[in-house]
């Protein structure tokens, strides 16, 4: 790492409902000279932040301009409808799109869901975010469909949810502008994707360490101690056993 590279700070974008705590901890264990900041944005800004250098990478929703952008896809979430705990959906396991037509639904403008057709009867007036659409199911107005992370960033005692098999699912994905992969970035990448540090494809991996040599002090002695071993008994060193005396041919009679 370089001085200038220690001397900086490395910024981490991520959305509603990821949780990067890990990621960071194993950071600050590498890399301890450099400070790791995290920014938080919603889902639909997130792009504009990594574009105008805001941040250096950032954990946001699929899809992204693949075309500006790379990305590492890293895991799919379940989508999830949340009700009040005393919604009559609560005694199925699990529900599909057609079990909520009878149901408001309510559909908030930073949804990150990308639907054909919305689910449900529409609502009014969309609300303006997901917690806001969260409270207005506690209020009994509707009902609201969210990746299963946004349903626990928002959790409240009195409602719950239900996974949703045939709705749309939200990709979190690590990503970034493409032309400023810089050596950090590649550092961060290799922590998300689990790469220990003495990977090869790690740039912070600890140099290896350089074979003692021998001295000349342990060559002499060993030297010493063969040259005694082979003179305290010379006749074990070629072949014969000590005490026995070697016989002459014999004649034939």
């Amino acid at each position: 790492m370089t001085s200038s590279d220690a001397s900086s700070s490395f910024r981490v974008a991520y959305v509603p409902g990821v949780t990067p705590t890990k990621w960071v901890r194993v950071w600050n264990e590498r890399l301890p000279g450099v400070p790791l900041t995290l920014v938080a944005v919603s889902a639909a800004e997130a792009s504009d932040v990594l574009r105008d250098g805001g941040a250096d990478a950032g954990f946001v929703r699929l899809p992204v301009d693949r075309a500006y952008f790379s990305a590492i896809p890293l895991y799919t979430e379940t989508t999830v409808v949340v009700v009040p705990k005393d919604h009559e959906m609560t005694v199925l396991d699990e529900v599909t799109t057609g079990d909520l037509a009878d149901d408001i639904v309510l559909h908030p403008l930073d949804d990150t869901l990308d639907w054909e057709r919305p689910p449900g009867r529409p609502a009014i007036e969309r609300p303006a975010t997901t917690k806001d659409a969260v409270e207005l199911v506690a209020a009994g107005v509707g009902l609201l469909v969210v990746p299963q992370s946004l349903a626990r960033l928002h959790h409240r005692r009195d409602l719950t949810y239900r996974p949703v098999t045939d709705a749309p699912q939200s990709r979190v994905a690590l990503s970034w502008p493409e032309e400023a992969t810089t050596d950090m970035v590649e550092d961060f990448i290799g922590i998300v994707r689990g790469r220990t540090v003495n990977s090869t494809r790690g740039r912070v991996a600890p140099a290896a360490q350089p074979k003692r040599a021998s001295t000349g002090k342990t060559q002499g002695t060993s030297a010493k101690t063969q040259g005694k071993s082979a003179g305290r008994n010379p006749r074990r060193a070629t072949g014969g056993p000590r005490g026995h005396k070697r016989r002459g041919p014999r004649r034939r009679s």
